[in-house]
This record gives C-alpha cells, sequence and structure tokens, in this order.
C-alpha cells in the first residue's frame, strides 16, 4: 500500500506553521483591496453572464407563415363617405379583388374624426341595379326642381321627400331620368301634393346647386321631424340603393308612405307656417366622411392596397373628390401581443421601431386649389424580423417597413394607394448566452488573478520596506 507520506509529497498547498509567518498593515491594506476588487469582479462577470447578447445577420426570406401576408389598417378619410369607399387589392401577379367586405368594417365620421353611429353596412358598391329600358319614348317631368331656396320649404312641407341628386354629363343620371320623372307622375296622380301631400318625388341638379355629393345619382329619403343632424344643422337622410325601373321606384315610394296617417299629415301642414319661422335656412345635405379598419390578407409579391370611390351605377367628379387621409394604424403581419412584447424586452430595441411607422400622419388635400384630381401614394418596402430565443426557442416574427409618400395629379378619380414591396431578404435577430461553465471559469481566474497580483505587490512592497530599513540603519547590502 502507499504510505501518507508519499501521499502527502504531492500536496501542492503545503502548510507554514501560524507562528513562523508575520502580519504587516500593508499586507492587511492590500488583502482589504484584494478582497474588494474580487467582490466587485464577480458582480461584473455575473452580470455579464445574466446579460443577454444578440447578433444581427441578413439571410434569405425563409418565412415558416405561409404565402400570404396580412395587412391591418385603421385609416379615417374626413372626406369619402362610406357609402361609395371601396377597399380594392392587386398584384404583380394579376389579382384583382374589388371592394373587399368581409374583413373590413366602416364607420361614418363627422369632420372631427368622431364616429356618428354604429358599423355601416350599404348594398350600393359593387351591385347591379336594374334600370329601364332605354328608350326614346316622350315623357313628363313631374319631379319638382329643388334649390337651395326652396329646399326647407319641400321637407318642412311633405312627411317623406326624395330627392334625386344627378349631374346631367352623368350616364347613370341620364339612365334614372326617364324611369325617375314616370314614377314622379304616377307618385303625384296617388298622391296629389295639395290634397294628400304626404310624399313627393325631386331633383336637384348637382352643376347648378351648391352640394356635397360624390356620386351620380344619388337618391335620398328625407322624413319631415328627422331632418336635423346634431349642432351643424345638417339635413339627415336615408339613402336608396334598390333598383332604378319604374315600378321599383313606385313600389319604394308606396312603402315610404303606407305607415304615414293622412289626417296626421293634414293636420301638420295647418301648422306649416307658424313651424316654418322657426327654422333657418339650411344648406342641402352634407355626406360624411368614413373611418376604414380592419384587414386583407395579400400575396407576398409587389402589390397595391387601394382605398377609393367606386360603384357599378354611379358616376364620380374626379376635380370634386378629396382622398385626405388620417392613419391611425397601418402594420403588416400579425401584432405582437403585448404579453410576448413583455416576455422579449432585452431584444426591445432590435424589434418594434418601425414596424407602424405611418400611424397618427395625416395627408390632406384639398380640391379647391391647385391640388384637385389628386391621388395619395404611399411606396412601403417592407422587411421582415425574426428573433430566436435560445432560453425556449421562441421565434418572434415581425415585419417593419420604410414609407415615402406623395401626391401626385391623376387623370382619373382620386385614389389613396399604397404599394407594398417585400424584401426578399429578411434580419434575423439570434440570442446568445454564455454557458455556466465559461461563468465559472471566469470566476475562478478572476479569484487566482486578483489573489496572485496581491501577493505580488505585498511581496515587492515588504521588499522595498525592508530595503529602506536597512538604509536607514546604514547596513551593507
Amino acid at each position: 500500500m502507499v504510505s501518507t507520506t508519499k501521499i502527502k509529497s504531492v500536496d501542492f498547498y503545503r502548510k507554514i506553521p501560524r507562528d513562523l509567518t508575520e502580519a504587516s498593515l500593508s499586507g492587511a491594506g492590500l488583502s482589504i483591496i484584494a478582497a474588494l476588487s474580487m467582490m466587485f469582479l464577480f458582480g461584473m462577470e455575473l452580470s455579464n453572464y445574466l446579460t443577454v447578447s444578440t447578433s444581427t445577420s441578413v439571410i434569405v426570406d425563409q418565412s415558416s407563415d405561409g404565402d400570404f401576408l396580412r395587412i391591418e389598417f385603421n385609416i379615417s378619410f374626413p372626406a369619402l363617405s362610406c357609402e361609395f369607399a371601396s377597399v380594392d387589392v392587386s398584384d404583380v401577379l394579376g389579382t384583382n379583388r374589388l371592394n373587399i367586405t368581409k374583413t373590413i368594417r366602416k364607420y361614418s365620421i363627422d369632420p372631427n374624426l368622431k364616429p356618428t353611429g354604429t358599423e355601416f353596412h350599404s348594398g350600393s358598391v359593387g351591385k347591379i341595379v336594374k334600370h329601364g329600358d332605354e328608350t326614346d319614348e316622350e315623357y313628363s317631368e313631374d319631379s319638382v326642381s329643388l334649390t337651395a331656396q326652396n329646399f326647407d320649404k319641400y321637407s318642412h312641407q311633405h312627411a317623406i321627400l326624395v330627392v334625386n341628386f344627378f349631374a346631367p354629363w352623368c350616364y347613370w343620371s341620364a339612365r334614372l331620368k326617364p324611369s325617375w320623372e314616370k314614377a314622379a307622375k304616377i307618385i303625384k296622380e296617388r298622391y296629389d301634393p295639395e290634397m294628400d301631400g304626404r310624399i313627393v318625388m325631386a331633383k336637384v341638379d348637382c352643376t347648378e346647386e351648391g352640394h356635397h355629393i360624390q356620386g351620380y345619382p344619388s337618391i335620398r329619403i328625407f322624413r319631415k321631424g328627422s331632418d336635423l343632424r346634431d349642432e351643424h344643422g345638417h339635413h339627415d337622410h336615408e339613402s336608396y340603393y334598390g333598383d332604378r325601373d319604374t315600378d321599383s321606384l313606385v313600389t319604394t315610394m308606396e312603402t315610404l308612405v303606407a305607415p304615414i296617417p293622412l289626417e296626421s299629415q293634414r293636420l301638420a301642414s295647418e301648422n306649416k307656417s307658424n313651424n316654418m319661422s322657426d327654422h333657418v335656412k339650411r344648406p342641402a345635405p352634407k355626406s360624411g366622411g368614413c373611418r376604414i379598419e380592419g384587414f386583407v390578407l395579400v400575396k407576398k409579391v409587389p402589390g397595391n392596397l387601394i382605398i377609393s370611390a367606386r360603384s357599378g351605377s354611379h358616376s364620380f367628379d374626379p376635380s370634386q373628390m378629396n382622398m385626405s387621409h388620417v392613419i391611425s394604424h397601418l402594420s403588416f403581419g400579425r401584432k405582437i401581443a403585448p404579453r410576448v412584447m413583455s416576455d422579449m424586452k432585452r431584444v426591445l430595441p432590435y424589434i418594434g421601431g418601425s414596424h407602424d411607422r405611418l400611424n397618427g400622419q395625416a395627408y390632406i388635400s384639398n380640391p379647391g386649389d391647385s391640388n384637385a384630381n389628386v391621388t395619395i401614394e404611399h411606396y412601403l418596402q417592407v422587411v421582415k424580423t425574426e428573433v430566436m430565443t435560445t432560453r425556449d426557442h421562441k421565434l418572434v416574427e415581425e415585419y417593419e417597413y420604410t414609407a415615402h409618400s406623395s401626391l401626385v395629379q391623376s387623370l382619373h378619380i382620386p385614389v389613396a394607394k399604397f404599394h407594398f414591396e417585400l424584401s426578399p431578404m429578411q434580419v434575423l435577430v439570434t440570442e446568445n448566452r454564455k454557458s455556466f461553465w465559461h461563468f465559472i471559469t471566469n470566476v475562478c481566474a478572476i479569484i487566482g488573478g486578483v489573489f496572485t497580483v496581491a501577493g505580488i505587490l505585498d511581496s515587492v512592497l515588504h521588499n522595498t520596506m525592508r530595503l529602506m530599513k536597512k538604509v536607514e540603519l546604514g547596513k551593507n547590502f
């Protein structure tokens, strides 16, 4: 067997009897400094170990979220009516989707961008409307011509006032005119304005009278007693979206009249002179704005998101179209949940900076000046950013974009166009954690290094002090 004496011979840490050692003030000072240095460096090393470093690389896009990209938006148009607002998507592969409604919500808004009611539902955009036959048959004009001067008179004299806002140059207005006048004649014979007075059909030439109509022709229904909108004094109304042949118009008018008792209308007519004196002149009906929100799915190729006025049975005056808008939100991809973002605070400097760059931006044009017929275009270059964590291998995906906007004179109906183009490259941010063994090695190096350096300094200091004492005593060394 190996003796204990031989085992003791490999002892690296041989002990010196305590009575053979000597303590000094300089050694004590160096020991305190060394201990504090070890503690400080250990704390720094621990902080460095707990801190997650990241590396960024640019690679070819390896998206795992399919061939489609989600675009979420919330955009307010102060001068675009919800009844004509259409959301369209197109791309370089030939995709052309018009009037997307399934994932889109519309809300009428006032000039201050505040909602004026519940979600707007309209069947006018894209609906095929039946018209009367195009013939050369002569007809009389029995509908009442309204102006700014007599509009209030008729709106307060009759329980129901149905008005056709038209433009002579409009093809669809010309298609409607024969059916409208024939229906007006039939209604006039059945409900005489003098004897009955419950309903009257009228028309307004929008090229001669001030108006806020966006699509021609627009048929509005005004009801007596409920034709004021809040403090602005604007006439409130209902819009007619049905067929425009004579039979459909007459059927609609009779449906409007049916619930109104004849006697109550007569009593109301007797007092109309007194009521008229209590009202001031008000302008023609004014269409409000529209807030459009929701999302669309697009292919991951260059394409366009277009918001415009669209109708299969209306015409639009490009010089009067105002596509000014305020972008409350516009982002690509699914929004990162707040809980996930809170877990990812350590990598926030690398994400979240440009995923909603256009939020809060306003783009205003005024058709009354040199900005008539203006299309507002936004050019968006989209780059995907992925963050790979090492703790739980969680993959966080986000699309960021740069944006450049401009106002372009257009020969066609102005639109708000968002042209997007996805980069074929993506940014990959990877977390890099230090291993525990690397941390232990550095701690040992700190302790050993500080201890060794302090020992060297103590030896140098001790020998220096001994030398100085010898010199003072005049000893030769």
